[in-house]
């Protein structure tokens, strides 16, 4: 179990709260973790890249000139991949980078992630009736307040994203807004600070808790 303070909008104290988490055991937290964050990379690959060989480009039916007597060095096709435009030796054609990993694994990967970003985490109240219109400047001043600085990576978890603070977030650099139920196991790890209402703390527990 870890223990939370919440802070307000005016980045005060305003309690406590905890979330529990099954997480990994400490020696082999750091090889499943790695394993779900390869998967999630090589599940974003799209694999549509594709070469034609010397059997699929157009041409090169006959034969360029003829065997012996010109001085020039022998030639069988205008499309062999000495040549420019010919076809392409041992080229990427369309493949499927994805990775198996059991549903459990990547559960448990991700709950050991969100339960070692402890010092990361910054538990705020429902902030969101306080953003009425699209406004960055109100927003980037409260993320100050919350101990974020310029530099940090900033991971936003809300239960929902209401269009005020969508519009209000999209223009501050570093920030990415996700909601609770749709947490990956990269965006977690990348974040050097991690914004978390406490009731999306509390759907992440239902969620996650396992």
């Amino acid at each position: 179990m870890t223990e939370y303070t919440i802070k307000n909008w005016q980045g005060e104290d305003a309690g406590n709260t905890s979330l529990l988490l099954k997480v990994a055991k400490p020696e082999n937290a750091a090889h499943i973790v790695h394993r779900a964050i390869v998967r999630h990379l090589a599940q974003a690959r799209q694999g549509t890249a594709s070469t034609k060989t010397r059997a699929e480009v157009r041409g090169g039916g006959r034969k360029p000139w003829r065997q012996k007597g010109t001085g020039r060095a022998r030639a069988g096709s205008i499309r062999s991949p000495l040549w420019r435009g010919g076809g392409v030796s041992f080229g990427p054609k369309p493949r499927d980078y994805s990775l198996k990993m059991n549903r459990k694994e990547r559960q448990l990967a991700l709950r050991t992630a969100l339960g070692n970003q402890g010092d990361h985490f910054v538990i705020v109240e429902n902030f969101t009736e306080q953003i009425t219109q699209p406004k960055t400047k109100e927003l980037a001043a409260a993320l100050t307040r919350w101990g974020v600085e310029e530099k940090d990576k900033v991971l936003m978890i809300l239960p929902e994203i209401p269009q005020n603070v969508y519009l209000s977030a999209r223009n501050i650099c570093n920030v990415k807004l996700i909601r609770a139920d749709s947490i990956n196991i990269y965006d977690v790890m990348q974040a050097s600070k991690i914004i978390a209402t406490s009731d999306a703390l509390e759907k992440i527990q239902e969620v996650y808790g396992g």
